[in-house]
């Protein structure tokens, strides 16, 4: 949720509580920024590190059956790597976890097709994890379809003497059965980025997909909001308190090393990368109200987007980067428009309900997300080119959702037992995942774009 939309708009309760809304906009901005520093005094120096945990319903209309052999070894990691890939494809809800017990195959074994189509799968995945002298791995993989009694695929791994690493060759090859049995990407070796609050202490958390491995890119004893993936996943930038008012950083996730690229009078706030990673979408009340400008991912060039009289917030570009969608109230209440880079005209997009907010494209631009005020504050889908919509939430505190990458799920925040868990929801509404961190607040999701390498 950004500064901008947080100070002009009725955000859900949860914001509404931090930041003391409800007021004139000079005593919202002041009643803001009062509040979240305030909440910042007195810090411990460290925070404890904690792993999301994982919690999921729902399945999918036909679930693919697979069986998953513990990986042949004499090291522990033969298992590991197996339990990894297991709860990879058994958290899309998608695919039926056939019990492989008792089974340490290796990716060179004969295969018992019948006996393992006797057992219910229709494609089992075996491989092997030989340590060499030098400490690295050498872990093989392959995935038969025991119907059609071939092979699917099969590819071997390095992976040195790291539990993290191994853990992201698991991800990879989980990666490949998904794609192989779906023909979509996968998604489980990108990572997730979001804002933990222990006590009064904000850390900027970049995790797995699966929540796990959790590093701290940024620890403040100011608040930290809005953090977004540049399009080749090697900088985050974010809106830092720490200077006492909110400024926008690009951070490079490599070298740790941080910018402030959008500090001028007044907020700075909503950071949304252009397509190729060039530009900077942000929010900014240099000239009185929240507006849209575009600027250099390093700073430069700034320009403003936007000429409303109203509150222009939450930027996000379309993939062929012509356009932006983003918020406003300019036609007396929250709704999503449409923005040309190039014309400055902007149209509306939501017409369903009188509270649309923080809206997110999938990859392919076809389906807009948002957060919507119905029975409470719950995510929509919207198919742009039906206008059909579907509500994928009922919590009634649900804000701040983001697409995977492939576009088949969508990360959100919501609030159970009176503190911030980060949720997801399949693209279809039918599965969802919770995911928390038992001391922690957990908020301001985005989820990380495929990697590179």
């Amino acid at each position: 949720m950004t500064l901008a939309h947080t100070l002009a708009l009725t955000p859900p309760p949860s914001a509404a509580r931090r930041h003391g809304l409800g007021l004139s906009l000079k005593r919202r901005l002041r009643t803001a920024v009062l509040s979240m520093m305030t909440a910042a005094i007195g810090l411990a120096a460290n925070a404890a590190h904690a792993q999301l945990t994982v919690q999921i319903s729902g399945a999918g209309a036909n679930q693919y059956p697979i069986a998953i052999a513990d990986f042949e070894s004499s090291d522990p990691q033969g298992k590991a790597i197996a339990d990894v890939i297991r709860a990879d494809l058994g958290r899309t809800g998608l695919f039926k976890l056939i019990d492989a017990t008792g089974a340490n195959l290796s990716d060179s074994s004969t295969i018992g097709f019948a006996a393992w189509k006797t057992r219910g799968a229709d494609a089992l995945s075996v491989g092997s994890v030989q340590r060499g002298a030098d400490g690295r791995y050498d872990i093989r993989y392959r995935l038969v379809d025991t119907v059609k009694q071939a092979q699917i695929d099969g590819v071997a791994f390095a992976a040195g003497n790291n539990p993290n690493e191994i853990r992201r060759t698991a991800h990879q090859i989980a990666d490949r059965i998904y794609e192989k049995l779906t023909g979509d990407r996968g998604v489980f070796s990108t990572r997730i980025a979001y804002v933990l609050k222990q006590g009064p202490l904000f850390e900027l958390q970049i995790a797995d997909a699966d929540g796990q491995n959790a590093q701290t890119a940024l620890r403040s004893r100011e608040p930290i909001i809005s953090p977004a993936w540049s399009p080749d996943g090697s900088r985050l930038a974010y809106v830092s308190f720490e200077s006492r008012k909110p400024v926008v950083y690009v951070h490079s996730i490599q070298t740790g090393q941080r910018v402030p690229v959008a500090n001028f009078k007044g907020n700075n706030s909503a950071p949304a990368w252009s397509p190729n990673g060039n530009q900077l979408a942000v929010v900014l009340t240099r000239d009185g109200l929240s507006q849209i400008y575009l600027m250099g991912a390093d700073g430069s060039g700034l320009r403003r987007l936007t000429q409303s009289p109203g509150i222009d917030t939450e930027p996000v570009f379309t993939p062929d980067g012509k356009s932006l969608l983003f918020t406003s109230d300019r036609g007396g209440a929250p709704q999503i428009y449409r923005l040309s880079i190039d014309s400055g005209s902007a149209e509306r997009v939501s017409f369903k309900g009188t509270y649309n907010i923080s809206p997110q494209l999938s990859p392919d631009g076809k389906t807009l997300v948002y957060v919507t005020r119905r029975a409470g504050y719950q995510i929509a889908s919207l198919d742009l080119a039906s206008g059909n919509e579907m509500l994928l939430t009922s919590s009634g505190k649900d804000e701040s959702p983001s697409f995977a990458p492939n576009g088949k799920m969508i990360l959100y925040a919501t609030s159970q037992g009176g503190r911030g868990v980060l949720a997801a929801v399949s693209s279809d509404g039918r599965i969802t995942q919770t995911l928390s961190v038992l001391s922690g607040d957990v908020r301001e999701p985005t989820w990380g774009p495929f990697l590179t390498n």
